[in-house]
C-alpha cells in the first residue's frame, strides 16, 4: 500500500468525502489541502516525516488481531478481591447501556433539557449510594475507589477544625492501592499520612498515640477491611470527632445491604467503588467510584452532583447542581481537579440496583456471604486458622510458611487467590463463585469441599442492618426484562447523543465511536481480568498496552507513555508530578511556580495546586494568543522559582500560535518545563509532534482524540507522554513491578481504565498513520468551513494567519446580546428545537459559543448546523428590529416541548409551528425535548439530590 492509499475504514470514519473536501476548500479559497495547511499551521512546528503507524487492511482483520491478543490472556477464576470482584452484568443492561450508542455517545449533561434520561439514571445512582451508606448527599460518581479516598482526604482537610499541622491516619487494612494513591496525592500538599492499626483504638488518646502524638484532621477505615474483617468503628469515630477530626469509611456496597450503614457508625464521609454492581473487573476499570457525605459537607464535595429543579412550566426537571464546572469558575481555588466522572459505569451500577431491587441485592449478598461461611467452616474443620470469625466475603487464612504453596495449588486448579505474605492467604468469593470453584479452592488448602450456608449473618447485632433501603418505586417496578428494557428505552429517548446528530462542542471532540472499535470490550478475555492477576496470565492485554504506548510515542514525539491516569485531570496531575520529581532530583525542589495562560482549561490551575505548585496567570493578547510580553515579564519575575508552564496547543481560543516554539525556548532557558495540554491534539496528529516542537510532557485525552466514548461524562483515559528525562518520574504501582517510576500511583489499577484501551488500539490500527493525518486535516478543514459560513452572521472571535482557525472556532455573540438582549443561553436552547446539541457556552470567553465540528461529521450535517445557526440569527434580528421583545421571543422560551403545544391558550407572538418546526427542520427527524428550560438557581437554593417521590411529577 502506498503512502497515499488508505484502507476502507478512514473513509467511514471521516465524514466529508474527497469531493466534499474539495468543495469546502473551494469555499475557503484554496485549491488543495496542502495550501490550506501551509497557511493554518506554523511551518516551524510541522513534522517532516509521516507517521510510522501501519494500518490494518480491514475491520475484520482488526477484530482477528484483537481476538489473538484476547486468546493470550488466561481468565482464571478470581478470588483475589481487594476491591475487584466477579459480577453478573444483566444482559439487558449490557446490551442496552454498555453496548448502546444512545448511552455511550452522549456528552456530559451540561444541557440538562436534552439529558433528562442519563440525569435520572445518575439520580438513581446517587440514591443507591445515599441509601446504602446512610449519608444524605451522594455525588454522581468519582473515578475509582482509591482516588475517591484521596478526594476524601482533601475534603476532610477542608472540613476539619483540627490544627493546620494535623495528620491523616489510615487504618492498616485500608485497600493497599488506596493507601498508595493517598500517599501520592498527599506529598505535594504537605499532608503527612500515618498508616496504623486502628482496630484497638477506643478513645482520643489512643488515636493521638497511633498518630505519633500529633493532632489528627482525618481518619480513613475500610469496612470490611482488606483482610475481610468486619470491625465496629463506633468507638474510633467518636474518638476522632472528640479530637476535631473527620472520618471517612471506605465501604463495600454489596456488604452494606447486610451491614450497619457507615452513617449509623458516625461516619462523616463514605467512599468506595460500585464495580461489583454489574460492572466487569476489566483489568482495573473503568468503574464508578462513589462518595457520600453528612449534612453540612455537601457543598465541599468534589465532582458532579445531580439535583432536582423545576423547568419553565413548573415541572420537576433534573440538572447538574452546585459545582457543575467548578474548575472553570474557581480555577486554582477549586476543591478538586475532577472534570469528568464515570457516568456510563455509574448508570450501569444504578441499573443493576434497579433491576434487582433491594430484595434482590440482599439475596445476592446473602448468597455471597453463605459461600464464605461454607468455605470458612471447611477451612476450620481442616485445621486452618482464620484471622477472624467476622467477615462478609473475604477470609484470611493463617498458613505459617505455606502461603506460596497454597497459592500455587489454587492456581493449578485455575483459581487466583491473594498472597498477603509468606504466612497468610486471603480468599474472596462473589456472586459468580460456583460450588465447584469452592471445592477446588478448598482442595488447594487441603480441606474438604465446603457446603454454602443459607443462614443469616452471625456477626454482632450492632452490625446487622435493620433499616429499609431503596424504598423509592424505581427500585421496585423494573424487575422483569420487559419492564427494564422499556425503562432504559424511555430514558434513552429523553437524551440527545451522537446517535441522533452532531454535538458541536468546542474543546471536547465529540466524534464517531465506531462499532468495531467498541466490540471487544465485552469479551470475557478482557472484561474478566483482575488488575492484580499474575503477569503471565495477562500477556494479551499487556501486549495491547505496549502497542498503544508505542503508537502514542510515535504520534506525539515523546519517548515514554503511561496509560495509568484514568481521566484527563489525572493525566494533568501525573504530568505535573513528573515535573516536580524531576526538579527535586536535581536539587531544585524550590521550583514551584506554574505559569498558566488566562485562556487555559480550568483543570490546569486546579491540577497545578494539587501538585503543590503556585499558579501565576499569563495574559491573553487581543489576538487571542498568549501575550508574549507578559510571559517574558513573568519569566523575569519568577525565573528562579519556575517549575513549568501549562499551555494548550492549538490554544483554547482555537488558534495555531506561531509563537509556540519561542515560548518553549524561553521557558527552558528559565529552567522550567513545558506541559502541553493535549486536549486539542486532534488538530496536530500527523502534522506536528508536541514532543518535538518543545513540549516536555503532555496528557492525551483518549476519550476525545482517540475515540473512547464520553459516555455522558465518563469513562475517560488521560495518559501522559514524556520526554526521556521525565520518564523516571512516571506513575508506579505497588502491584506492578514493571512500572518502575519514582512517582507513586495516581489510579487504583496499574493501567487505569484498561478494559477500554482496546477502543483506542482499534482506532489507531484501523486508521494508520495516513488515516490519522487525514482525520486531522478534515477536522481543520471542517472548522474553517463552519467559521467561513457563519462569520458574517456571528463574528469569529479569534483567527490566525489568513483568518484561519485550527480545529474549532469561537463565535462572538456579545455584540448581539448587547443589541438584542438575546444570550448564548437563548441560542443554545433554541438549537434544541432545531435538533442540535449546543456548542460550548461561555468558555473560554464569556458570552461566546465555541464550535468544534470534528472530522466525523459529513458536509450535509455541517451545512444543517450552519443553516440552523443562520436561521437563529434571523430570529435574533427580529428582536433587534423590534418585531418581538426578547423576553417573549421564540429564543427565550426555547426549548419547546410537545406538551407545550397542547396548552389551551397559546399566548406567544409566534406560532406553534414556528416553535417546534423552525425553518429547514425535517419534521420526520424531530427531536422533542422532554422538559422546558430548567431553572438552575432554584435547584441550587432547594437542593434535592436523590429520587423525588412520584407525586412530585403527578403534581
Amino acid at each position: 500500500m502506498s503512502a497515499v492509499e488508505l484502507p476502507d475504514f478512514p473513509s467511514r470514519h471521516i465524514g466529508p468525502t474527497d469531493d466534499d473536501m474539495s468543495s469546502m476548500l473551494g469555499a475557503l479559497g484554496y485549491s488543495t489541502m496542502a495550501d490550506l495547511l501551509a497557511k493554518a499551521v506554523p511551518g516551524g512546528i510541522r513534522a517532516e516525516e509521516a507517521l510510522d503507524v501501519e494500518a490494518a487492511p480491514s475491520e475484520p482483520a482488526v477484530l482477528e488481531e484483537l481476538r489473538g491478543k484476547a486468546d493470550r490472556n488466561q481468565v482464571l477464576t478470581s478470588m483475589i478481591g481487594l476491591g475487584y470482584y466477579g459480577t453478573h452484568t444483566p444482559a439487558v443492561v449490557r446490551r442496552n447501556i454498555l453496548e448502546n450508542p444512545a448511552w455511550y455517545t452522549a456528552y456530559t449533561p451540561y444541557q440538562p433539557e436534552i439529558s433528562q434520561g442519563r440525569l435520572e439514571a445518575l439520580l438513581n445512582f446517587q440514591t443507591v449510594i445515599s441509601d446504602l451508606t446512610g449519608l444524605p448527599t451522594a455525588g454522581s460518581s468519582l473515578l475509582d475507589e482509591a482516588t475517591a479516598v484521596a478526594e476524601a482526604m482533601t475534603l476532610m482537610r477542608r472540613g476539619s477544625k483540627a490544627a493546620k499541622d494535623a495528620v491523616l491516619v489510615l487504618d492498616a487494612q485500608l485497600m493497599p492501592q488506596s493507601i498508595a494513591v493517598v500517599q501520592t496525592r498527599a506529598t505535594p500538599l504537605d499532608i503527612e499520612v500515618v498508616v496504623a492499626d486502628l482496630r484497638s483504638v477506643t478513645d482520643a488518646a489512643g488515636l493521638r498515640a497511633a498518630a505519633g502524638d500529633r493532632d489528627v484532621f482525618g481518619v480513613v477505615v475500610q469496612y470490611p477491611g482488606a483482610d475481610g474483617v468486619i470491625h465496629d468503628w463506633r468507638a474510633l469515630i467518636e474518638a476522632a470527632h472528640e479530637g476535631k477530626a473527620l472520618v471517612a469509611v471506605a465501604a463495600d456496597l454489596l456488604a452494606l445491604t447486610l451491614l450497619t450503614a457507615p452513617a449509623e457508625l458516625g461516619a462523616d464521609v463514605a467512599v468506595g467503588t460500585s464495580q461489583r454492581f454489574g460492572v466487569p473487573m476489566g483489568f482495573g476499570g473503568p468503574h464508578a467510584g462513589y462518595m457520600s457525605v453528612r449534612k453540612g459537607l455537601e457543598r465541599t464535595m468534589p465532582g458532579r452532583l445531580v439535583g432536582v429543579s423545576l423547568d419553565a412550566a413548573g415541572a420537576p426537571a433534573y440538572r447538574l447542581a452546585l459545582q457543575t464546572r467548578e474548575q472553570h469558575i474557581r480555577r486554582e481555588k477549586a476543591t478538586s481537579n475532577i472534570c469528568t466522572a464515570q457516568v456510563l459505569l455509574a448508570v450501569m451500577a444504578s441499573m443493576y440496583a434497579v433491576y434487582h431491587g433491594p430484595e434482590g441485592l440482599r439475596r445476592i449478598a446473602l448468597e455471597v456471604h453463605g459461600k464464605a461461611v461454607g468455605l470458612a467452616e471447611a477451612l476450620r474443620g481442616g485445621g486452618v486458622e482464620l484471622v477472624s470469625d467476622t467477615y462478609f466475603d473475604t477470609l484470611t487464612a493463617v498458613l505459617p510458611g505455606r502461603a506460596d504453596a497454597v497459592v500455587e495449588a489454587a492456581r493449578a486448579r485455575d483459581i487466583n487467590v491473594w498472597r498477603v505474605d509468606s504466612d497468610h492467604v486471603s480468599v474472596s468469593v462473589d456472586e459468580t463463585t460456583t460450588d465447584e470453584q469452592l471445592a477446588a479452592v478448598a482442595a488447594a488448602f487441603g480441606v474438604n469441599a465446603p457446603v454454602p450456608s443459607a443462614d443469616a449473618p452471625t456477626w454482632d447485632d450492632s452490625l446487622v442492618r435493620t433499616d429499609e433501603v431503596l424504598t423509592h418505586p424505581v427500585f421496585h417496578e423494573h424487575h422483569s426484562e420487559t419492564e427494564m428494557l422499556r425503562y432504559l428505552r424511555t430514558l434513552a429517548d429523553r437524551d440527545y447523543a451522537l446517535d441522533r446528530g452532531m454535538i458541536p462542542l468546542g474543546s471536547c471532540t465529540m466524534k464517531l465511536n465506531a462499532t468495531t472499535e467498541m466490540e471487544s470490550i465485552t469479551w470475557p478475555e478482557f472484561a474478566n481480568l483482575h488488575p492484580f492477576a499474575p503477569a503471565a496470565q495477562t500477556e494479551g492485554i499487556r501486549e495491547l498496552i505496549t502497542d498503544l504506548e508505542q503508537w502514542l510515542c510515535e504520534i506525539t514525539g515523546y519517548d515514554s507513555v503511561s496509560l495509568q491516569p484514568n481521566a484527563g485531570s489525572q493525566g494533568e496531575l501525573a504530568g505535573l508530578l513528573a515535573i516536580r520529581g524531576y526538579h527535586e532530583s536535581r536539587g531544585e525542589g524550590a521550583r514551584n511556580v506554574c505559569l498558566i495562560p488566562a485562556s487555559a482549561h480550568g483543570t490546569n490551575a486546579a491540577s497545578a495546586v494539587m501538585a503543590g505548585m503556585k499558579v501565576v496567570v499569563v495574559k491573553t493578547a487581543p489576538t487571542g494568543e498568549i501575550d508574549m510580553d507578559d510571559l517574558k515579564d513573568k519569566l523575569k519575575e519568577h525565573g528562579e522559582s519556575l517549575a513549568a508552564i501549562m499551555v494548550t496547543y492549538p490554544s483554547t481560543h482555537g488558534v495555531f500560535e506561531d509563537t509556540i516554539s519561542e515560548l518553549c525556548s524561553l521557558v527552558h532557558e528559565s529552567g522550567g518545563q513545558v506541559y502541553v495540554d493535549g486536549a486539542n491534539l486532534n488538530a496536530l496528529i500527523g502534522l506536528a509532534r508536541p514532543g518535538k516542537f518543545g513540549g516536555d510532557v503532555s496528557h492525551l485525552n483518549l476519550h476525545k482524540t482517540f475515540c473512547i466514548p464520553h459516555g455522558g461524562g465518563g469513562p475517560g483515559v488521560g495518559p501522559i507522554g514524556v520526554r526521556e528525562h521525565l520518564a523516571p518520574y512516571l506513575p508506579s504501582h505497588p502491584f506492578a513491578q514493571e512500572l518502575t517510576g519514582e512517582t507513586g500511583p495516581v489510579s487504583a489499577a496499574p493501567y487505569g481504565s484498561a478494559s477500554i484501551l482496546p477502543i483506542s488500539w482499534a482506532y489507531v490500527r484501523l486508521m494508520g498513520g495516513a488515516g490519522l493525518a487525514k482525520a486531522t486535516q478534515a477536522a481543520i478543514l471542517s472548522a474553517n468551513y463552519v467559521a467561513k459560513r457563519l462569520n458574517s452572521h456571528f463574528p469569529v472571535l479569534y483567527a490566525g494567519e489568513g483568518g484561519l482557525v485550527a480545529h474549532e472556532c469561537i463565535l462572538d455573540l456579545r455584540g448581539l446580546t448587547k443589541e438584542s438582549g438575546v444570550t448564548v443561553d437563548d441560542v443554545a436552547k433554541r438549537l434544541i428545537d432545531y435538533g442540535f446539541h449546543a456548542p460550548t457556552m461561555s468558555f473560554p470567553v464569556a458570552g461566546t459559543l465555541m464550535v468544534e465540528p470534528t472530522e466525523s461529521e459529513s458536509l450535509g450535517e455541517l451545512d444543517r448546523f450552519c443553516d440552523a445557526m443562520i436561521a437563529i440569527r434571523e430570529e435574533i434580528q427580529h428582536v433587534i428590529d423590534g418585531k418581538v421583545d426578547a423576553a417573549d421571543s421564540v429564543l427565550r422560551h426555547a426549548p419547546h416541548t410537545a406538551e407545550s403545544l397542547t396548552a389551551d391558550k397559546w399566548e406567544h407572538p409566534y406560532s406553534r409551528r414556528e416553535a417546534v418546526y423552525p425553518a429547514g427542520l425535517d419534521p420526520l427527524h424531530k427531536y422533542w425535548a422532554p422538559v422546558r428550560r430548567v431553572d438552575g438557581a432554584y435547584g441550587d437554593r432547594n437542593l434535592v439530590c436523590s429520587c423525588p417521590p412520584p407525586e412530585a411529577f403527578e403534581a
